[in-house]
């Protein structure tokens, strides 16, 4: 073998494998058609298609811009690649308060459309975040019973993230293990004039001061709590957990 030939077939090794792998996927997934719920099958109708907007969006970009991404993924592979349907509340929940249904599902490419870069993540140093949006609320509605209210719950899971973010070690259930960094530059220490802000973080100050989320802060717990990819899609993209051997009691 010569030269020639021997780069000529490191060439064609390389060129072929990102072909398949990068090149193809590309312009596969960049623009997916529309997929229809199925009359008769499906419990909605029309096309399947979620959609961001307003806080949500911006509050992405805080998430891409702080490397969120780095430690924790969003995306819930499907049980040939990992299975992720078999851990608790990662996938959708087993049982949802509001639906009283398993909504459970694998990602797809719908899950990403209309964003700058699907933040699929680098590595799970942290959980994944696909459904962190019901998994926190759920795990605030057992402990607080039955008697709570969606806002209590909602308003006890945003505290719950603001403090996360501003010093995860000041939580109770992560103050031993866990290793992301603070992000308290996104909150604002600042007089209390009048009444205290309902919003203001249970840490300790110096008298007279409180700690409060700042707009980025805000934008960014907002899309946190947005994460809910658990919405019914169609049977036509066979993403039922029911029909997935690896599945396991969540």
């Amino acid at each position: 073998m010569n030269f020639r030939q021997f780069a000529l077939g490191l060439t064609l090794s390389f060129g072929i494998a990102w072909l398949a792998v990068v090149v193809v996927p590309f312009f596969k997934l960049r623009n997916p058609s529309p997929v229809s719920y199925t009359e008769g099958i499906d419990e909605n109708t029309g096309i399947y298609h979620p959609k961001r907007a307003g806080r949500v969006t911006n509050g992405y970009e805080v998430y891409a811009a702080n490397g969120c991404y780095q430690c924790h993924t969003q995306v819930v592979r499907n049980t040939d690649a990992g299975n992720d349907l078999g851990r608790p509340d990662w996938g959708g929940l087993k049982l949802d308060a509001d639906t009283g249904k398993d909504t459970r599902r694998e990602s797809n490419v719908f899950d990403y459309a209309g964003l700058d870069f699907a933040p699929i993540g680098v590595a799970r140093l942290g959980p994944d975040l696909m459904n962190v949006g019901r998994r926190i609320p759920a795990r605030i509605r057992e402990a607080a019973g039955p008697d709570a209210t969606a806002g209590e719950v909602d308003g006890a899971a945003r505290d719950w993230l603001y403090l996360h973010l501003y010093n995860p070690r000041l939580s109770p259930e992560l103050r031993d293990w866990s290793s992301c960094p603070s992000y308290s530059f996104l909150f604002e220490e600042r007089e209390i004039t009048g009444q205290r802000s309902d919003d203001a973080l249970e840490v300790a100050t110096e008298p007279g001061m409180e700690i409060v989320p700042g707009d980025k802060a805000r934008a960014l717990v907002s899309y946190l709590m947005s994460l809910k990819h658990d919405n019914p899609v169609p049977a036509s993209m066979d993403y039922s957990p029911a029909d997935k051997k690896g599945d396991t009691e969540g």
